[in-house]
């Protein structure tokens, strides 16, 4: 497989994944709205609080957009903005109270998807995709990050 193929290839897995729309239809959130629920639930676990900048850094979006869907889910009292104790210019964003039920249920519903494709493809396939994928991931992180530093492969600006 040369290159522009393997890049098409690439691009039509990472496409049919982003399409995939686990929660279409059978929860009240969409695809984004449940990053940002799962990003504020997994610092929740560590004992930590997350900030809209923070938010729009891990899901490669605007903070303008992020402030969007915390207003849209703060009206649906599925989010809350709370002000820090020390400086009141931060402004954390927490879940509601029944939002943490909603997402445990969301959660649930998912596990049991990847639980039946476990079943179909087997465990040990699973494993070496999700190991493979990583591996792949990090050679091409690695192989952008030499080209961006060393070449300036990617200095060209579209004017």
């Amino acid at each position: 497989m040369n290159a522009n193929e393997l890049m098409q290839e690439i691009y039509n897995i990472a496409k049919r994944l982003g399409d995939t729309r686990i929660f279409n239809n059978a929860f009240s959130f969409n695809n984004s709205e449940m990053q940002l629920l799962r990003e504020i639930v997994m610092e929740a676990g560590k004992g930590k609080k997350i900030i809209s900048s923070r938010l729009a850094e891990r899901l490669g979006i605007t903070r303008s957009a992020i402030s969007q869907m915390v207003n849209k889910l703060e009206s649906k009292n599925v989010v809350r903005r709370v002000a820090d104790d020390k400086d009141r210019k931060i402004a954390y964003i927490e879940l509601s109270d029944t939002a943490k039920e909603i997402y445990d249920g969301m959660k649930s519903k998912a596990n049991l998807i990847l639980a039946e494709v476990v079943e179909k493809m087997g465990e040990d396939k699973v494993a070496e995709f999700v190991k493979d994928a990583n591996e792949f991931v990090s050679a091409f992180e690695q192989a952008i990050a030499h080209y961006s530093a060393e070449k300036g492969l990617f200095a060209d600006k579209i004017k």
